[in-house]
């Protein structure tokens, strides 16, 4: 548990320096600066996935069955909002964060699935994260200017692609031994 721990504490560190130490984030310069926070970020991703994988399991509630089709609608959502960056329809001028908002989403989402300690910590750890980063971001840069909105074609082909990627995460899921659709 503690790898897990280590690696939320490290990817809510890395991602809010720019923001919580900007002095600190600047004195690293720019190339090298971003290469330690480009390491940083995936050396959390390592400790999460690893310490995740050798957490004991520790029960916590049996989420219900019918929470599974719930988990895949919202993970839906949250994959064509975490990609929404690249896409350059309408729907990139709906919101101002929607990379953070996908990945609350993903997060509630896993929740609402797994009732162990290690998930509560995991996907816990980076709900809070990422509403935290929403609130010192929005402190930080009170004005936002909508994007003008794009063509439609373009969020048809965001949506498409969104699709076709999540596909590959539930592969990807039942290859690591997580089931994300049926068992």
């Amino acid at each position: 548990m503690t790898l897990l721990i280590l690696g939320v504490l490290l990817w809510a560190a890395a991602h809010l320096l720019k923001r919580l130490a900007p002095g600190l984030r600047a004195r690293l310069g720019e190339g090298p600066g971003k290469g330690l926070v480009t390491l940083a970020l995936l050396v959390s991703l390592y400790l999460m996935v690893t310490g995740y994988r050798a957490a004991d399991f520790v029960h916590l509630w049996e989420p219900p069955l019918f929470l599974r089709h719930v988990n895949n609608l919202l993970m839906v959502f949250a994959v064509i909002l975490v990609t929404m960056q690249a896409n350059r329809g309408r729907m990139q001028s709906l919101m101002r964060h929607p990379m953070l908002t996908g990945v609350k989403t993903w997060a509630l989402a896993h929740l609402l699935v797994n009732g162990d300690l290690a998930s509560v910590v995991l996907f816990g750890g980076m709900l809070a994260w990422a509403v935290v980063e929403v609130i010192v971001i929005n402190r930080a840069n009170r004005s936002w200017t909508r994007p003008a909105p794009g063509p439609l074609v373009a969020d048809i082909a965001h949506v498409a692609g969104a699709l076709v990627l999540m596909g590959g995460i539930i592969w990807l899921h039942g290859w690591l031994g997580y089931p994300a659709v049926g068992g």
